[in-house]
């Protein structure tokens, strides 16, 4: 039996290897994980979402960043790139990194059939260590469906939207995003 020995790297290793790379890798405590591409439904549904949001908080305390930027998870050593964060005020950087950021109030992910169970279990059990954080969405591409998770005071809570005439109430935002909006021109089979 040939047994295979995982390389480790450190945090500068992963970040040198992420600025020349042409996709996107996560950083799991040494581990380099890349993440796969995405669908044309998928970019639709994130750049929706993303669109829609920067033109409702355009003139507010909040600002939405797309999946470019890194978010840094420092209680679990982890490098993440979520489909859409939202910033009540100024984002605040990792140090001096210019690629990192530490405390989004909302996350967005758009559910892929390949991290599906990742982004419902463990990366939204690291996500709530960020102290600010405050609502969570997963997103269905193949269906009108939506997860809304938001923190209470005696823990999350979990809503559900299946409808395109729903609106999501974003609390920690003060907005509703309706769904017909998070699909426009995404076509279900």
């Amino acid at each position: 039996m040939v047994s295979t020995i995982k390389r480790r790297y450190s945090l500068d290793e992963y970040r040198a290897l992420e600025e020349k790379a042409e996709g996107r890798s996560e950083y799991r405590d040494g581990e380099i994980v890349p993440m796969p591409g995405g669908t044309l439904k998928h970019s639709r549904i994130g750049g929706n979402i993303f669109a829609f949001l920067k033109f409702l908080l355009r003139d507010t305390q909040f600002e939405p960043i797309n999946s470019d930027l890194r978010l840094w998870i420092p209680e679990y050593r982890r490098g993440v790139y979520p489909d859409v964060m939202i910033f009540d005020g100024e984002p605040q950087l990792n140090g001096d990194r210019l690629d990192e950021v530490l405390n989004p109030t909302l996350i967005v992910e758009v559910l892929s059939p390949s991290t599906a169970d990742y982004d419902r279990q463990n990366k939204f059990r690291i996500y709530r260590s960020i102290p600010g954080f405050s609502e969570y969405l997963l997103v269905e591409q193949n269906e009108p469906f939506i997860e809304r998770y938001s923190k209470q005071t005696q823990g999350w809570l979990l809503s559900e939207f299946n409808s395109l005439e729903q609106s999501i109430s974003l609390e920690s935002l003060g907005i509703e995003l309706p769904m017909a909006e998070i699909y426009r021109g995404v076509a279900f089979e």
